[in-house]
C-alpha cells in the first residue's frame, strides 16, 4: 500500500507544480485557445496545460513501477502508458499546428489498434475483439475532447473515473488497475486549481486526448483482464450518452453533425442559466451516481441488478432532458390568484 501512496503523492505534487514551469513556456510559444463555434468561453485563454498533466501522469506511472506498486501484469500497465503517451503526443501536434480530420482519425485508430493488439496478446483474449477495442479507444479520445468545453469538467471526470477504476482494481484484485486509476485521478486533481483559478488555463487537445486515452485504455485493459463489465463501463456512460444523444439530435435536425457546435447537454445547461461549475457539477454527480449503481449491480442478485439498471437509465434520462426541463419550468406562466372577498 505504501508504494501506491507514494506514487499517488508524486503524481499529485507533480501535477500541482509543473504548471509553474509549463505556463510561461506555453505563453512564449503562443499556445492559446481562441473562442470558436463550439466554445463556451468568450476570451482568448492559454491552452496546452495538458502537457503538465501528461508529464505528471508519466511520473506517476514510472513511480508506481519503480516503487513496486505494480508487481504483476507490469506489461499491461506499460501498454496502457504507451497508449496514453502516444495519444497525448497526437494531441500536442494538434495544439501546435493542427491535423486534418483524416490524419487525426488515422492516428487515433492506429494507436487504438496497436495498443489493443498488444493487450490481446498479453491477456490471451481473442483477436475478434481487436476492431471493437481499437474503435472504443479512438472514439473515447474524441468524446473526451468534445466534452472538454466548460471549466472543471475534464478535471473532475479524470478524478471521478480514476477513482472508480482504482476502486475496481482493488475489488477485482488487479493492482495495475488500482495504480492506473489512482494516477489518473490525482494527475487531474492537481490540474483543477489551475483550471478553476481566475487566470484559468485549458488542457488543450493534448490534455483531452490524454484524458480520453487514459480512461479508454484502462477500461479496455480491464475488460480484457476479466474485470466486471459494470466496473469498466459505468464511469464512461454519461459522457457516451451526452455525445451520442447530441449526435443523433443534430442528425435528426438535418445539421452537419461533424461541424463545430456547442449543443452538448452540458453546454445547453449553461444556456439555460447554469454557470460552468454548476454544469460541471451536474455531469459529475450523474457520473458518480451511475458508477455507484454499476458497482452495486456487478455482484448483486438479479432483482437488485434490475433496480440498478433502471436507476442508471433514469439518471441518464434526467441528465439528457435537463436543459429542456429547466427551460420548460422557467417558462411556465405564473397563476395570479384573485382574493375572495
Amino acid at each position: 500500500m505504501m508504494p501506491l501512496v507514494l506514487a499517488a503523492g508524486i503524481t499529485l505534487v507533480a501535477s500541482l507544480l509543473l504548471p509553474f514551469a509549463v505556463k510561461p513556456w506555453l505563453v512564449r510559444m503562443g499556445v492559446v485557445d481562441v473562442p470558436s463555434a463550439r466554445s463556451s468561453h468568450d476570451r482568448t485563454t492559454i491552452r496546452g496545460m495538458g502537457v503538465a498533466v501528461a508529464l505528471a501522469t508519466a511520473a506517476g506511472y514510472l513511480a508506481a513501477m519503480l516503487l513496486g506498486a505494480v508487481t504483476v501484469d507490469r506489461s499491461v500497465f506499460l501498454v496502457v502508458l504507451g497508449i496514453v503517451a502516444a495519444s497525448a503526443g497526437v494531441g500536442w501536434i494538434e495544439d501546435l499546428r493542427g491535423l486534418s480530420i483524416r490524419g487525426r482519425a488515422a492516428a487515433q485508430l492506429g494507436i487504438g489498434a496497436a495498443g489493443s493488439a498488444v493487450l490481446i496478446l498479453l491477456t490471451g483474449q481473442s483477436f475478434w475483439w481487436l476492431p471493437l477495442a481499437a474503435l472504443a479507444i479512438a472514439a473515447y479520445i474524441n468524446i473526451a475532447n468534445f466534452m472538454d468545453g466548460v471549466n472543471g469538467i475534464s478535471g473532475l471526470h479524470g478524478v471521478t473515473a480514476g477513482a472508480a477504476y482504482a476502486a475496481a482494481g482493488v475489488l477485482a484484485d488487479q493492482p495495475w488497475l488500482t495504480a492506473g486509476g489512482a494516477v489518473l485521478a490525482l494527475a487531474f486533481l492537481g490540474f483543477l486549481p489551475w483550471n478553476l483559478s481566475r487566470g484559468s488555463v485549458f488542457l488543450g487537445d493534448v490534455g483531452s486526448y490524454l484524458l480520453g486515452a487514459s480512461v479508454a485504455a484502462l477500461a479496455v485493459a480491464g475488460f480484457f483482464s476479466g474485470v466486471y463489465v459494470e466496473y469498466v463501463l459505468s464511469p464512461i456512460l454519461v459522457y457516451v450518452a451526452d455525445t451520442g444523444f447530441t449526435l443523433l439530435r443534430r442528425i435528426k435536425a438535418g445539421e452537419r453533425w461533424y461541424a463545430s457546435h456547442r449543443e452538448h447537454v452540458y453546454q445547453r445547461l449553461t444556456d439555460v442559466g447554469f454557470s460552468h461549475l454548476q454544469s460541471t457539477a451536474a455531469v459529475t454527480l450523474c457520473t458518480a451516481a451511475v458508477i455507484v449503481l454499476g458497482f452495486i449491480a456487478a455482484t448483486a442478485t438479479l432483482p437488485t441488478v434490475a433496480l440498478c439498471v433502471a436507476g442508471s437509465l433514469a439518471v441518464l434520462a434526467l441528465y439528457l432532458s435537463s436543459p429542456d426541463l429547466i427551460r420548460h419550468f422557467r417558462r411556465r406562466p405564473k397563476v395570479t390568484r384573485i382574493p375572495v372577498s
